[in-house]
């Protein structure tokens, strides 16, 4: 069987009546490198974004992709008469023009803005030889590689940091002084007066008082007001004043202030009583503590080197005191088993590491109160009579509030993504900007070789987009038939015939 031989699909002097440059009308172009596959297009350039032709070349690859020609092929066709294509014209012969799409509408067709990655800012190495300065480039991008390592590992770290409580030791100056007042006679129908005593117990930071206010000047600006500081009673759970029990009985001898839920700040407190006799008085302060520190039993402080401390810290203390003695159970690793000291103040020879918190609970106590003996005396003479006490405080760590600044700067990061999505932009032009010059460059070299392997390549991205079966260039040719393969195809196609045909005259004769 002979098959007629079929002229080109193109020859000089038969120029085609649709342009050779560009996709077949009704295909879109494909895009994307044309190294992207096999078939011997791995010299071949990808196509730039610029129209080359009367048909257009395609656009170039990286922008889009062949998944997405795919999904474009899938739709349902439009005619050409559909309402869909053709414009509507008003009277004028002007095209009518579309309202504004409704937010709904708008929504549905923005995708979602992916998040671009590292590698997208690269150029690409090709670029490096044409200009070699963008080496520059380069190293800058892998300086900010490292520079978002550090960031996010201080990040990391300042994380963890604001999860635990940040608290330093400062000096409080506790101001306990007092004042006597004689009493006045009844004289001339005036109404007389007592004699009493006024005791203050007052106190600041210690930088608190080392500030010192500027002197005021006309002709500058006044100055911001300073901050509120820590009042007094905040550094206090309670407050108890004990006076002499034999002078004020013991129902009047003590004065207490204790913290609760609607208590209001103050700056210091105040006691007044009526006498006129020295009295001998004491002034129990409890620290208040963030997280809540507890005192250690005096056999256990002196054995793990420890007084007071949170319960976090008495337990790390105590689990370094057992690692460093080895007294886990090597093959019971869930017990402890105690040491002579350990066994003597806990009372037991071993128990579980679970039970540890619960065990510790009944060696815990309230830490000790700060203790003050004063003694307020009477006495004709003026003023105010004081002392001072320095005590070692917890306060709130000064650059906590900047480490929280630190992960509220949103003006910041939107400034940033501002610039590496210029930056993004940026690169992918120079990157197309080359794939233009590679293209134009290799068509200048052997325009003829060139286009032959640009319509070949064009070709087999049609056939892989449309799912065509086979090589429908090569079956059109008498030549593709005359193979062995061709005669082998012919005695399958007869013998399946055969086989075929066989099965139905049995059925027809039933026979088995």
């Amino acid at each position: 069987m002979s098959m007629p031989q079929q002229q080109p699909p193109y020859q000089a002097n038969n120029p085609p009546s649709r342009p050779i440059f560009g996709p077949t009308p009704g295909f879109p172009a494909a895009s994307g490198p044309f190294n992207s596959s096999s078939h011997g297009r791995n010299e071949m350039p990808p196509p730039p974004s610029v129209p080359f032709g009367p048909g257009g070349m395609g656009s170039a690859g990286g922008g889009g992709s062949r998944a997405a020609l795919t999904a474009a092929l899938k739709r349902p066709a439009i005619m050409p008469n559909s309402p869909a294509q053709t414009p509507q014209l008003m009277g004028g012969g002007q095209q009518q023009q579309r309202g504004p799409l409704s937010p709904a509408n708008t929504s549905q067709q923005q995708p979602p803005k992916k998040k671009k990655k590292l590698s997208e800012k690269s150029l690409h190495p090709g670029i490096k030889q044409i200009v070699p300065e963008s080496q520059a480039y380069m190293d800058l991008l892998a300086f900010e590689k490292k520079l978002d390592y550090t960031i996010s590992r201080k990040r990391i770290e300042i994380q963890e940091a604001l999860r635990k409580p940040q608290k330093i030791k400062k000096k409080l100056r506790i101001f306990v002084s007092h004042t006597f007042m004689p009493g006045k006679l009844d004289t001339d129908g005036g109404d007389g007066s007592f004699p009493m005593w006024e005791l203050r117990v007052e106190g600041r930071l210690l930088e608190d008082l080392n500030k010192q206010t500027p002197q005021a000047d006309a002709s500058r600006p006044a100055p911001e007001p300073p901050k509120s500081r820590r009042k007094f009673s905040s550094f206090f759970r309670s407050l108890v004043i004990e006076l002499d029990r034999g002078l004020y009985g013991p129902d009047n001898h003590l004065v207490e202030w204790h913290r609760s839920a609607t208590t209001s700040e103050t700056d210091g407190f105040q006691v007044k009583r009526i006498g006129e006799q020295n009295v001998k008085c004491v002034i129990m302060l409890m620290l208040e503590y963030t997280p809540p520190h507890y005192k250690l039993d005096m056999r256990l402080a002196k054995l793990l080197g420890t007084t007071v401390g949170t319960k976090a810290n008495i337990f790390n203390h105590l689990w370094i005191y057992i690692k460093r003695n080895k007294l886990q159970d090597p093959e019971h690793p869930e017990w402890i088993n105690l040491d002579n000291p350990l066994a003597i103040i806990f009372g037991v020879n071993r128990f579980r590491m679970q039970e540890t918190a619960q065990r510790l609970q009944s060696l815990l106590y309230p830490p000790d109160p700060i203790v003050i003996h004063h003694l307020i005396t009477v006495d004709n003479s003026e003023g105010r009579k004081m002392a001072c006490y320095d005590v070692d405080v917890d306060v709130d760590d000064p650059a906590k509030p900047h480490m929280t600044s630190f992960f509220q700067g949103v003006s910041q990061t939107q400034e940033i993504q501002a610039m590496d999505n210029k930056i993004f932009e940026t690169v992918e032009n120079i990157n197309q900007l080359r794939i233009n010059r590679e293209f134009f460059t290799s068509f200048s070299e052997d325009p003829q070789k060139f286009i032959a392997r640009w319509i070949q390549s064009q070709s087999t991205d049609l056939k892989i987009m449309t799912d065509v079966v086979g090589i429908p260039e090569a079956e059109r040719r008498a030549e593709h038939y005359q193979g062995d393969w061709s005669k082998e195809a012919i005695h399958r196609y007869f013998f399946n015939k055969i086989q075929q045909r066989r099965t139905e005259l049995e059925h027809l004769l039933n026979i088995k």
